[in-house]
């Protein structure tokens, strides 16, 4: 086992603590360049795998992307070089973000922060994944059923390229961070903000506003609302589980905490 160290003894004035952040943001911003560059010159691969959804929803041989402004097709790689490079480099970004914070905690807060740490983009990754392999295809499916023919007039679905990437940004980033619920609830369950009891009391406010979150990420399509919505609320039950499970853990901290601020009242004195 790693030995986790306690608070640094020394204390750095405010423009240590300055120049330290200024670094590691000048670091994740190199990181987010870095990743942007190597995500531009595969910028064509990755936008094929970004319309794979839509190609799905598409009959066989059929279905094309276009682009109405001259400038638009250059945007848009810009844009999916930009949010890939951001998904490269996140873990980088996320370990300077860790290493600002770390020394600020106490051991036990960096050993019961770290599980959430890694939770998150695996959660992350599961709600973009639905978002990319299920919920995609099938709405713009759903979508593709109102062309045809209207008046005479053949009504054909042409999406623009900025439109449809600016729609999967919006899929992937909004099933990724509403399938982040568990880590912020088990870290407010953690921190002693709310608690069990709370939590299971406002349970059907919590799946109201699930149904809410899901009706304001997704298009204007239940099948889609329903697809975020079911997961979510068993995500919010399994964060139920893990409170419980959590509360021991949650009284230790509340008696260490309270012992050193015991302590240090004591010294003071």
């Amino acid at each position: 086992m790693f030995n986790v160290k306690d608070l640094d003894e020394t204390r750095a004035p405010l423009l240590d603590h300055l120049i330290e952040l200024r670094t590691r943001v000048i670091r994740a911003l190199l990181a987010l360049a870095v990743g942007f560059g190597i995500c531009l010159y595969f910028a064509d691969d990755i936008l094929g795998v970004l319309v794979w959804p839509l190609k799905q929803a598409f009959p066989d041989g059929e279905g094309q992307l276009i682009f109405t402004k001259l400038p638009e097709v250059f945007f848009v790689e810009l844009k999916v070089a930009l949010f890939a490079g951001f998904m490269v480099s996140f873990p980088v970004i996320a370990n300077q973000l860790w290493a600002f914070i770390a020394p600020g905690l106490y051991a036990r807060e960096k050993k019961a922060f770290l599980p959430f740490l890694l939770a998150t983009p695996m959660l992350f990754g599961a709600g973009a994944a639905l978002a990319y392999f299920v919920v995609m295809p099938t709405a713009f499916r759903f979508f593709l059923d109102f062309g045809g023919e209207t008046g005479g007039m053949q009504v054909q679905a042409l999406p623009s390229a900025g439109e449809y990437l600016s729609l999967v940004m919006q899929f992937i980033l909004g099933f990724g961070v509403t399938f982040l619920l568990p880590v912020l609830l088990l870290l407010l369950h953690r921190a002693g903000l709310v608690s069990r009891a709370q939590m299971a009391g406002a349970r059907r406010y919590v799946i109201v506003g699930i149904f809410i979150i899901a009706a304001i990420v997704t298009p204007p399509d239940p099948g889609s609302q329903i697809i975020l919505a079911v997961p979510l609320w068993l995500l919010f039950e399994a964060s139920l589980v893990l409170m419980r499970l959590q509360e021991k853990a949650v009284e230790a901290d509340r008696i260490a905490r309270e012992a050193e601020e015991a302590a240090e009242k004591a010294a003071a004195e």
